[in-house]
Parts: C-alpha cells; structure tokens; sequence
C-alpha cells in the first residue's frame, strides 16, 4: 500500500468538490494539532456537504497516521519519541531544547554510515509526505514547534518528492519559517537542482565528516562520490542564492576525524565561507568500536577554528542518556543482531586491512 501524499489529498477531496481552501484549512489544522473547532468558522470555510464524509475520513485517516509508541526523557530537555506508522513499523522523532524537532524520512537507510545504527538495516521503505509531516504534529501535541529539522532515520535526497511536498506544507500553512526547515543530506546534486526552484526554500545542513575524500568515502559508504572541496561549492552557491549560512555537520569521532589534519583541510574549505560548522560530539554505541571525544577535545578542535576563521559551534548532543544516535532507540525496540563497523582509517594512519 502506498503511504498517504498531501497531493493525493488534495486531489480526494477535490474530486468530491472541496475547494481549495477548504484542504487547507485541513490540513492547518493538522499540521499544527490543533483541536477541531478550534477558532472561528466563516461560512465560506465549511466544505460542501457532498464532501463532508470525506473529510471526516481523511481527518480519522490521518490521525492514525503515527502515534508515539514509547517517549524517552532526556536530562537535556529532549525526548526521542518510537513513533509507530500505520504499517506497524517505526520510525524516531526528537524533541528538542528550545522547541525544535527532528523528523524521519525514510524507513532504514541506504547511505550506510558506518556509524549510524540506521543504517545497519538498510533502506526498507520510503516515507509518505504525510507520514513526514505527521511527526510534526505529534511533537506539536506535546509542546510547540517552531522549528523542523530532517535529520533523523533516512537521507531526505533519496525521498526528494516527499521531503520537498512536506517541506512546502510545514512552510505555508504549517507555520514553520523557511530558515527554520533545515534539510540535511550527505550531499547529491540533486538537491542543488531542486530545492531553489520551489516556493519553500529550506536552510541546508550538509554532512562532511571529513575533508580527506578517502576517509569520507569509508565513513558514508554509498553517498555519492562528491569531493568535499566540491560540495562546499555547491553549498556555497545555494547559502548565496537563499541568504541562509550553510550549516556543516561534523559528528565528532575520537581518534577517526578529530586531528590536526582534519582542521587544516577545515580551515582551507570552510575560511572565508558563508557557513557555521557545527562540531557534534559521536553519540557512543557500546557494540560499535568508534568512541566520543573528550569535552575538553571537542572543545579545543572549536577553538581552533575559531582562531582560524571558521564559525564553529560545539554541539550538545540531544539524548545522550536516552539513546540518542539516530537508529539506537529502534534498534533496542526490534533486539537486533549484533552489529560490528567495519574498519577505517584513523587520524594520520594508513588504512586498516579488510576484516
């Protein structure tokens, strides 16, 4: 069964002679968990009456979309949410300080990062635009949301229709502003294709991890063979055309990505740039070899760029104590396999044999 699209509703109840306006009085209230009724009704708002059945199933649809099978507190003021799909399976949503969320788009990965339990089981099915949006509306159940970012299970450019249809949702009717929608990917040009030409034009979150392309390469195993002095272009290109600084993701590895040459090849790409590199200490996987460095490391690799004229921010990871690496939570739900990382290359080492 195909997972529901917005455009798809719209088109249902179009078909029974809803306006659109009156789809998107449905779809408001729904992105933003408001109670039915809520606010006043103008005549013109209430949709004909031929259309009022199905209305009434779109909304119960909807609404059992997802629902939060277990919510896991952090002392940081997070909670990752086991969000349940109407298949029976599950996805991760978090809840995050100063209320922001982060959202699945995929079921599974197929990028593969080595250090990322999402995608230990692969890519097992996309999300539906709806799907995506309706995490949004279980977070706004519990708090308010002024901010989305997609960087939970999956690589939104390999579901680039569906982010984009629930991006342009949560940006109009949904209430979110455009800089407050952060798109995050290993990089693919295809998202430099796409995203400008839309009328919701997300802020950008690229994954670099590393300036070495070997290294790179060994740490995103099947993202596309982009050269990291390359997408830093291509970003730069999109942070000029939208007015939004590019934000680089670093997850911080000991040992792996955290050494002198790591903020030299920083320094060279990023100096200069309209860009914030957010450094992310690696939320640790007992079963997994990587280790996460030392605040005091973390810290000083910051500084470093600081002094070297990059805009660095050294990031609290959300949901240390509640296992919060995206994938952990879902992986602990099904008790899966043990998982072993394959070898990669350490700071200022030559590459490790194959196991």
């Amino acid at each position: 069964m195909r997972p529901m699209q917005i455009e798809q509703i719209h088109q249902r109840l179009g078909a029974h002679g809803a306006k659109p306006c009156h789809v998107r009085r449905l779809l408001r209230r729904w992105a933003l968990a408001l109670p039915a009724g809520q606010g006043r009704i103008r005549p013109e708002d209430i949709p004909p009456l031929d259309a009022r059945a199905e209305f009434a199933a779109v909304e119960a649809e909807l609404a059992g979309l997802a629902r939060v099978r277990s919510e896991h507190p952090g002392e940081d003021g997070s909670a990752r949410l086991l969000v349940e799909l109407a298949d029976g399976q599950t996805v991760e949503s978090v809840l995050l300080p100063r209320d922001g969320v982060c959202v699945s788009s995929q079921l599974g990965c197929a990028v593969g990062c080595v250090f990322c339990m999402t995608g230990r089981s692969g890519l097992i099915r996309q999300l539906g635009s709806a799907e995506i949006v309706a995490q949004v509306a279980l977070a706004r159940a519990r708090r308010p949301v002024k901010k989305v970012v997609f960087m939970g299970m999956g690589e939104p450019a390999h579901n680039l229709d569906n982010v984009i249809e629930a991006i342009e949702l949560l940006g109009t009717v949904g209430g979110i502003g455009h800089k407050s929608l952060v798109f995050s990917t290993v990089g693919d040009e295809r998202v430099f294709e796409r995203l400008p030409l839309g009328p919701v034009k997300p802020a950008l979150a690229l994954s670099l991890h590393s300036t070495r392309p070997e290294l790179r390469a060994q740490l995103l195993p099947r993202a596309p063979r982009i050269d990291p002095a390359e997408l830093v272009e291509l970003g730069e290109r999109y942070a000029r055309a939208t007015g939004y600084p590019i934000q680089y993701q670093w997850t911080l590895i000991e040992g792996v990505n955290d050494g002198p040459d790591e903020i030299d090849g920083i320094a060279r790409l990023l100096k200069g740039r309209y860009a914030l590199m957010n450094l992310i200490p690696y939320n640790t996987v007992e079963a997994l070899e990587f280790r996460r460095p030392s605040w005091e490391q973390a810290a000083e690799m910051a500084r470093q760029l600081h002094r070297r004229g990059v805009l660095t921010k050294l990031r609290h990871s959300a949901g240390q104590d509640v296992d919060g690496g995206c994938g952990q939570l879902r992986a602990r739900a099904l008790d899966g396999d043990a998982i072993v990382a394959p070898p990669i290359r350490r700071a200022g080492a030559g590459l490790n044999p194959p196991a």
